[in-house]
């Protein structure tokens, strides 16, 4: 699969989860302060939040891209993708019977206690670290990316396949902090039904990529090292 298509990929799964996210995270996004100053600030402040929750992706993006790196010198390129593309199905299938351990429900609890000592701040800085701990909040879809980032053999362009990612999700986000109604209810829903369908063209991709069919961009051929026969982009 080449660099364009896994970097399309990245940012129409943003897009098209943003609108999970919406359901969400909206709530948040309406409670946000508005920072003193006019528009001009009211508008950076929700910039600044989108600014910090994507410097969490890209950092998730870091630690995926450095664990693909590993497995991805160690020769599993083939069977990384294979796997990365079947746990994507499955995790998403079995998502609803898997229950929340206790761990994770600490976790949550201590973010969003942060996440809320942040909300009664008037400031820029809280705003920023607003964003940056709703990023680490568990989230499914964020959890299917990381799968796409892993896949992506450098931490480098793991962390630009997060980043990408983040910036799907900015427009419908955005517009809800800055209007609270950028798009209507039943369009959402709407656009929302379409979610699995990204998730599972994600998979197909990734297990097509590890099959090596000899496909151009979608599965090419690997060389004797692993690496793409075909449509090899410089590291």
């Amino acid at each position: 699969m080449g660099l364009t298509m896994d970097f399309g990929i990245a940012i129409a799964l943003g897009f098209i989860g943003s609108l999970h996210c919406a359901a969400m995270c909206g709530p948040l996004l309406l409670a946000m302060p508005a920072l003193p100053g006019g528009p001009g600030r009211f508008i950076l402040g929700r910039v600044i939040y989108q600014l910090g929750r994507i410097a969490t992706y890209c950092a998730l993006g870091m630690l995926a891209g450095l664990v693909g790196k590993s497995l991805w010198f160690a020769g599993f390129q083939s069977g990384l993708s294979i796997l990365l593309g079947t746990a994507i199905l499955l995790g998403y299938f079995a998502s609803k019977k898997i229950a929340v351990s206790a761990p994770a429900v600490r976790l949550v609890a201590g973010l969003k206690s942060a996440m809320a000592a942040q909300l009664r701040q008037r400031g820029l800085r809280s705003l920023a670290l607003l964003g940056l701990l709703n990023g680490l909040l568990p989230c499914g879809l964020v959890y299917v990316a990381m799968t796409g980032a892993v896949a992506q053999g450098t931490w480098i362009k793991s962390v630009f396949f997060m980043a990408l990612f983040g910036l799907g999700t900015t427009p419908t986000l955005l517009g809800i902090g800055l209007s609270g109604r950028m798009f209507p209810p039943a369009f959402r829903l709407k656009l929302r039904r379409t979610i699995p369908v990204a998730i599972c063209l994600l998979a197909g991709l990734l297990i097509l990529r590890g099959l090596g069919l000899g496909i151009p961009y979608v599965s090419p051929a690997l060389d004797a090292s692993g690496q793409p026969a075909c449509c090899v982009f410089p590291r």
